[in-house]
């Protein structure tokens, strides 16, 4: 696929993964609109790209399917937007901010992917759901979810090519928020990470070749090819990590002290 003048929709473009996807994306030629919670960053990205920018609040049942309004017809559809609610599971249930979360990272790409129908669809998931990590769960089944519908639609869309992109560690803010579980950092500070940069290129390439999947950085495939293997390990990494009842929403309207190691988060790679 040539990306010089593809209509593209990235959400989740006010930061990390999904900024990096729609600056390599436009770099390619590609005409993008972004959309996220955050109207101040997304005009300065939209300043720096020429991209046409859309506010929306995808945990929100119903947001999507008038982002697609918004936006009309695309060539390609990047569904990136997601974020967390750190909780046991036991602890939040299915109350409010676990439904809202799990609007944001499952029913809202879901209803992009119907209400556009665009030729190709590329969906964020992470490779939390295969070895997830305390706190996680909620997060991890979303992301479970959407690997699964992400899975289906390429039998069932015959017409369409589908791309998953299952990210392992990736130096963006959620890092930082991450390590507001007590006892991650020590565990978390050992892996390897990737480049934001690094892996929008990767999904950049993955569309002009029209691959399926990308799992970054490559080093964690093991850890995709063999689950149980990778859960066993995880397991005993967070043998340490206390969990009580601690719950804090993530992301970029996540709680005070998430926005605040958000905005502390240095990158560590070039």
């Amino acid at each position: 696929m040539d990306l010089n003048g593809r209509r593209v929709l990235v959400t989740g473009a006010s930061s990390g993964i999904g900024r990096a996807v729609a600056v390599e994306l436009a770099h390619r030629g590609a005409r993008v609109a972004v959309a996220a919670r955050s109207t101040d960053k997304l005009r300065e990205l939209a300043d720096e790209i020429g991209a046409s920018v859309h506010t929306v609040d995808l945990s929100v049942r119903g947001a999507a399917a008038a982002l697609a309004a918004d936006v009309g017809p695309v060539d390609i559809l990047v569904n990136n937007a997601g974020a967390g609610l750190a909780a046991p599971v036991t602890t939040v249930g299915d109350d409010d901010d676990a439904r809202a979360a799990f609007e944001l990272n499952y029913w809202s790409p879901v209803a992009l992917m119907t209400a556009l129908r665009p030729p190709m669809i590329v969906n964020v998931t992470s490779l939390a759901y295969v070895t997830p990590w305390p706190l996680s769960g909620g997060y991890a089944a979303a992301k479970a979810a959407l690997s699964v519908a992400t899975e289906t639609a390429r039998m069932e869309l015959p017409d369409t090519h589908v791309i998953e992109v299952i990210p392992g560690p990736v130096d963006t803010p959620v890092q930082a928020e991450v390590r507001l579980i007590p006892g991650s950092a020590r565990v978390l500070d050992r892996l390897p990470m990737g480049s934001a940069e690094k892996l929008a290129k990767r999904i950049a390439t993955a569309i002009e070749r029209e691959r399926t999947r990308v799992v970054f950085p490559r080093l964690y495939y093991p850890a995709l090819a063999l689950p149980t293997i990778g859960r066993r390990i995880l397991r005993f990494l967070a043998r340490g990590v206390t969990t009580d009842d601690t719950v804090f929403r993530t992301g970029s309207h996540g709680d005070p002290a998430s926005q605040a190691a958000r905005d502390s988060w240095r990158p560590r790679k070039s």
